[in-house]
């Protein structure tokens, strides 16, 4: 009966490591994905900042996605490191939707192309 239990506590214990490694790397997954849409977000940013005498429009249309993205992730980890990198990004957004909200057809990006590097380099796996 002993040995029936210490099996049956042995096989939960190894079944619940498994199913937490699985949660783990569907998480990093989930990052990896994500921040790889934040920097091809970041990347039509600055194409639309280039352009944005052709068509302002494309800018918002970029932060848009960004925070679409941050939203999405923001929800999915508990990463300390993670969560400060998007709040960074998530500044440097609202300081840029500021910027062209007053005006600025050129805004400056660099808090936003810092920011996502720094998502990239967490969600980055080893």
């Amino acid at each position: 009966m002993k040995r029936r239990l210490a099996l049956a506590a042995a096989t939960a214990v190894a079944l619940a490591t498994v199913l937490s490694g699985c949660g783990a790397l569907d998480t990093a997954m989930d990052c990896v994905k994500t921040a790889d849409a934040i920097a091809t977000s970041v990347d039509h940013l600055q194409q639309a900042v280039s352009d944005a005498s052709n068509d302002p429009t494309r800018i918002e249309e970029s932060l848009n996605s960004i925070s679409e993205e941050l939203g999405k992730l923001k929800d999915t980890t508990d990463n300390a490191d993670l969560a400060k990198a998007v709040d960074d990004l998530t500044k440097g957004v609202d300081s840029v939707r500021t910027a062209v909200k007053n005006g600025d057809a050129t805004p400056d990006i660099t808090p936003i192309t810092e920011a996502a590097g720094e998502v990239a380099k967490v969600c980055t796996p080893g």
